[in-house]
């Protein structure tokens, strides 16, 4: 019969008996009489017509009818049939005696009594039926009790058998419940009907240990299988629910649980191939820790997880059952408090590295204390014992004149260690030695990961004949100073050099009265910082960005040495094309420095000459051919200009230059790393010796751990170590000290190969012009000499310009890739200019060659807002290649930071507009300007020219024409000498 939802209706759920499936429950609703009673009107309700009533219906009820769809006898065989069969066919089949399948049968079985689990556990609240024959839904009401009822299991031992029965009590009244026509729903766990009452139970209990009661008082347990009964089911049923017994005894032990930590030793194996070779170094052995916990004289495991424990003891023919009442949550609370202590034994042991376990042990001992945690050692085969008590390092540092004194203290509880030994052993790695009292003291990790750079770099010292002591240099100030403000150590220093921990502190210094020049702000910082260095004979590396003056600041220096020590001499080390620039610089700047050359085929090999100088300049290839002479010499300075040559420590040059004699070392560098940690050695190494230990102590310590595992502590304490000794200040900290733009002449030295053809077409043409130029006419010869000179500054360039098919170098090429090198591994944009455009073709090739991304714009480019737009806007397009004529007008880059000028041009007009295409509204940086010209050729001497013409006639050269006709027969002579 229908049920409309339109007038009032109540959900109800019925339960009926299926021949095959047993008890199972099914949804309906009916409709309410005008009295607001149950109707004779009713229909059944599936999740699919459900939503039609939604309006007597809450979640609740929703989740019910779907488990009861899901246990009806389709819903059933659809999982299990893959024939097709009838629902009521398939499970005549499953269930008939002589077809039947066991297995199937218990896997609907499970099924049906989990969804008879949760639909019983929902029913709270609703209205609950026995189904009468007719399939009427509400024949008889089920009331559901509100609360759980208790079991009481009891024994009752006697000479002959164990009676065996359970009692029920409801709201603590005995419940009257065998004989009563009391039938179980369900089992696991057990939901009992009784009287018309369905009753839930405490403990879960398992309606199978209920089932035989039903129309049974007891069960009767022969003496002969008494034994056998008892640890078997008895312990179990003692251990789950409460138990009263008689003839037998439950001792109860209820008490709060002691937390226990126990170690034992977990020893690595070697890891090898198939044919048995170790592929690794053997691992550190492991400690292993287990939490248990301790009541009265019985311990349980941590991830032991029974809230009861029972064992059972037999005294004669006597039984005595003893049961544990364990504190979960307590047990939990310890376990989370060493999870929050870094020892997750929670669920299971935990093993960590020897060496961590007693670090950890030696840093939270107290802790444990506190709480009540006891440490406690596993009995082992070898009878090996461990100290588990206090370990304490305690370290002070002294300065001393020329190095720090070192005094340490180690106690292991009552036992004091020599300071010699552990600092072996941690050099050696190793973390074991044995105590005077046999007991085994490991070394905490903590001392490793603390001390083991400090005790690496420390030196034996002889005070006198009968006394050695340990003794740090003095440019490991900063690793002392780190351990320092990590209260790992004593550190008491003088006032002076406690100024080296923070770089604003170091006094202000006088600039030497021989240096001609003004140094920026921050110029004058790095200035005060070598003076300081100087003072304490520390080494240096002065690694601003380029553009940002090195050289003007190592002038300075070089000046106050002369000043200070006339009789000494310095030398200046760097690649062959910046020789002509240091000259030029220390002209400018330092006028009264006597300064040598020391370089060429036809340099004199003399070195007594030096003595003679304030200043040698020569380069790294000069080095490393007259590294046997240049040793035998003591300089005051040896300075490396772009010292990432010696990046490489087992390179000849690298080795050449740590040969060198001085007083003092300084290097140069935009770039200090280049490819890894390890150029960080070689250049350290050369400025301070030791500072980072030798190359496999450096390589163990820092270079695998930052490189391989990424270690940020490790690289974090070296750059504290290096901090002091390298200044390097970005473009962009710097900002506010640079004018708006900063434009510098980077002088290159020709090739061999370059210079011979640049001289073949240079004496072609100075033959042709100069000798025709006494003629009549000279007018004429304007076009030939302004092809001859165009000829002469593409030579310049680079003299694949003119020719195509040569093969060789060109200085100025070498000089611009280094530099954009430098630039781009920097981060800057640069424009890079140029009138010919086979010069910037050129340079393109080698930016594709080096995967160097870029823009250009010549003028036969269609894209100019692209390309554009691409400098701009695109963080990876660092370059960018631009033509004179292209990049004359129109332009706005104000994302460039560096312009690189190829080629000078004969209208400085054009120049600057060139240079303005990136210096102009709108733009954020400071620009510096580098403008290459190639030494002793017409570019150098046209720039001569163009600032003599340019100061006597007060005016600018507009074009080549005007240049041309502004020129006398001693400058063409001039430009072509």
């Amino acid at each position: 019969m229908k049920v409309s939802p339109e007038k009032p209706f109540q959900i109800i759920y019925s339960l009926f008996s299926h021949e095959f499936l047993g008890l199972l429950f099914e949804s309906f609703v009916v409709q309410l009489d005008e009295k607001g009673r149950l109707s004779f009107a009713h229909q059944n309700i599936s999740h699919v017509n459900a939503p039609e009533f939604s309006s007597g219906l809450d979640e609740t009820d929703f989740k019910l009818i779907k488990w009861m769809d899901d246990m009806q006898q389709e819903a059933i065989v659809k999982k299990f049939d893959t024939k097709k069969l009838k629902p009521k066919e398939y499970l005549r089949k499953i269930y008939d005696p002589k077809t039947e399948n066991k297995v199937v049968q218990e896997l609907i079985e499970h099924k049906l009594e989990s969804l008879r689990a949760k639909v019983l556990e929902n029913l709270k609240g609703k209205r609950f039926f026995e189904m009468g024959n007719d399939g009427n839904p509400i024949w008889r009401e089920i009331n559901i009790m509100p609360e759980k009822a208790a079991v009481l299991f009891h024994f009752r031992r006697n000479e002959d058998n164990t009676h065996y029965f359970p009692t029920i009590k409801y709201r603590d009244a005995p419940l009257e419940w065998q004989y009563r026509n009391a039938y179980l729903i369900c089992h696991e766990p057990a939901w009992l009907v009784v009287d018309y009452n369905l009753y839930s139970f405490k403990k879960g209990v398992d309606g199978k240990k209920l089932q035989p009661f039903l129309n049974k008082k007891f069960i009767v347990i022969p003496r002969k299988v008494e034994d056998q009964y008892y640890k078997k089911f008895v312990t179990q049923l003692v251990a789950s629910f409460d138990v009263y017994a008689k003839g037998f005894d439950i001792k109860v032990e209820r008490s709060l649980p002691r937390p226990v930590l126990s170690l034992s030793d977990l020893p690595s194996s070697p890891k090898t191939d198939l044919f048995g070779n170790k592929l690794e170094e053997e691992e550190e052995d492991k400690i292993v820790f287990d939490l248990q916990f301790q009541y009265g004289d019985y311990a349980f495991r941590s991830e032991e997880k029974a809230s009861n424990n029972v064992e059972l003891e037999q005294i004669g023919d006597n039984y005595i059952f003893h049961k544990v009442i364990r504190d979960l949550d307590k047990e939990k609370s310890y376990g989370d408090y060493l999870k929050d202590l870094g020892l997750p034994v929670k669920h299971a042991r935990y093993s960590i590295c020897k060496s961590k376990a007693f670090g950890w042990i030696n840093a939270y001992k107290d802790n444990l204390e506190e709480m009540g945690i006891r440490i406690q050692q596993a009995p082992t085969q070898k009878g090996k014992r461990y100290f588990i008590g206090h370990a304490n390092i305690s370290v002070e540092v002294k300065e001393n004149i020329d190095w720090f004194d070192v005094h340490a203290v180690i106690r292991f509880g009552s036992f004091e260690i020599p300071f010699n030994k552990i600092r072996r052993l941690l050099l050696q790695g190793k973390t074991e030695f044995e105590l005077p009292n046999g007991e085994i003291a490991v070394i905490p990790n903590s001392w490793f990961v603390n001390y083991s750079e400090m005790f690496a770099f420390m030196e034996e010292h002889e005070h006198d004949s009968s006394q050695q002591s340990l003794v740090l240099k003095k440019h490991h100030i900063a690793l002392a100073q780190e351990l320092q403000t990590g209260n790992l150590l004593k550190l008491k220093l003088s006032q002076k050099l406690e100024k080296l921990r923070n770089f604003n502190q170091i006094e202000d210094y006088d600039l030497p009265l021989t240096f001609k020049g003004v140094l920026r702000p921050y110029q004058k910082a790095g200035y005060n910082w070598m003076r300081f260095l100087n003072e304490f004979r520390f080494g240096g590396c002065l690694a601003d960005d380029m553009g940002l003056g090195k050289t003007v600041q190592t002038l300075a220096l070089l000046a106050h040495e002369k000043e200070q020590h006339p009789e000494t001499t310095s030398l200046l080390v760097m690649p062959t094309s910046l020789i002509y620039n240091w000259e030029l610089e220390a002209r400018k700047f330092t006028p009264k420095l006597k300064i040598l050359t020391y370089t060429g085929s036809q340099r004199i090999k003399d070195i007594s000459r030096f003595a003679k100088y304030d200043l040698v300049l020569t380069s790294y290839g000069i080095t490393r051919m007259d590294v046997d002479l240049l040793k035998g010499f003591y300089f005051n300075y040896v300075i490396l200009d772009e010292s990432q040559a010696i990046k490489n420590p087992g390179s000849i040059i690298a080795k050449a230059v740590n040969e060198l004699t001085c007083r003092q070392r300084l290097i140069l560098t935009g770039t200090p790393v280049e490819n890894g940690t390890m150029d960080l050695w070689s250049q350290m190494n050369f400025i301070n010796r030791g500072l980072l230990g030798n190359q496999n102590m450096f390589k163990k310590q820092f270079l695998l751990p930052i490189e391989k595992k990424n270690d940020q502590d490790k690289a974090a304490k070296l750059h504290a170590m290096i901090k002091p000794f390298i200044l390097r200040r970005l473009k962009s900290q710097v900002a506010t000290d640079l004018p708006e733009k900063v434009i510098n002449v980077k002088y290159s030295t020709m090739t061999p190969e370059q210079e011979k053809a640049y001289e073949e077409v240079k004496g072609y043409y100075r033959e042709k012009i100069v000798k025709e130029m006494s003629i009549p006419g000279m007018k004429n010869q304007q076009f030939a000499l302004l092809r001859g000179l165009t000829q002469l500054r593409q030579l310049a360039n680079h003299p694949r310009l003119t020719d195509k098919d040569y093969t060789g170098d060109s200085g100025k090429m070498e000089d611009v890739t280094h530099m954009i090198e430098s630039t781009v591994s920097e981060g800057h944009k640069v424009l890079v200019f140029s009138q010919f455009v086979r010069h910037l073709a050129i340079v393109k090739e080698y930016l594709e060659k080096e995967n160097i991304k870029y823009a250009y714009l010549d003028g036969t480019t269609k894209d100019r807002q692209a390309q554009v737009q691409s400098f701009q806007q695109n963080d990876e397009v660092k370059i960018f290649l631009i033509s004179l004529k292209a990049g004359g007008v129109g332009l706005n880059l104000t994302k460039a930071e560096y312009v690189f000028l190829l080629d000078p041009w004969w209208n400085p007009a054009v120049e600057a507009q060139a240079i303005d295409r990136a210096h102009r509204i709108g733009q954020e940086n400071k620009v510096i300007i580098y403008k290459f010209i190639s030494r002793n050729t017409v570019e150098e001497k046209i720039m001569a020219l163009q600032e003599r013409k340019m100061a006597l006639a007060g005016e600018l050269i507009s074009t080549e024409e005007s240049f041309m006709k502004s020129l006398s027969k001693e400058d063409v002579e001039a430009l072509l000498d």
